[in-house]
């Protein structure tokens, strides 16, 4: 099938989406992501606060779906390094005046229980409660040593956005989800 690109992009800039990535994602591969999204960053006209709050947002969307991916491979490449490689969908872009950010990905059943109970946790805090829950939780962190993050990068994603964090779990099969995680940020700024 083949897309009209030039009615696609007006599409997409008459909607206000600055990225789109879809496919595979690795620790190291993240870089030209990072790296567009701060120079987009730097020509939009918003708060510094603001600016930081997005970016780690986006971050944090890579890397919980890089550990929650239920679609991992490991990947050799030809200087014998391997690469485990997940897969997802992130989309930034402007509505109003907020910034959004929206991440998908396959997630196992279990993971997505664990999900839930995470963000419903984090949803019922407020900004006090977040920092004063952030600081527990990365104390236990650095104790520690065998642990993988402590959720600690949902709670910062839920310390930066603007409102509550919006998600949802689609079915997929009898063992998957498709898990979407929606996030908003005000242009002036959070935390």
């Amino acid at each position: 099938m083949k897309l009209n690109l030039l009615q696609y992009s007006k599409m997409l800039a008459d909607k206000d989406i600055h990225v789109i990535y879809v496919g595979p994602l690795w620790a190291n591969g993240i870089d030209g992501l990072a790296e567009m999204l701060i120079k987009r960053l730097e020509f939009d006209d918003i708060s510094f606060s603001a600016s930081q709050s997005i970016f780690s947002v986006f971050v944090e969307q890579i890397n919980n779906m890089m550990m929650y991916s239920a679609e991992k491979e490991l990947k050799n490449c030809s200087e014998g390094e391997s690469y485990e490689i997940s897969r997802g969908i992130l989309v930034l872009g402007v509505q109003g005046s907020d910034y959004f950010m929206q991440s998908g990905n396959l997630v196992t059943n279990a993971n997505a229980a664990v999900l839930k109970d995470r963000i419903d946790h984090l949803n019922s805090l407020d900004k006090s409660e977040l920092r004063k829950y952030h600081k527990e939780r990365t104390i236990k962190e650095n104790e520690n040593v065998e642990s993988k993050g402590a959720g600690l990068g949902l709670i910062v994603v839920a310390r930066r956005s603007s409102s509550p964090i919006e998600y949802k779990f689609e079915p997929y099969d009898n063992e998957h989800q498709f898990f979407s995680m929606y996030i908003t940020i005000h242009q002036g700024g959070q935390e």
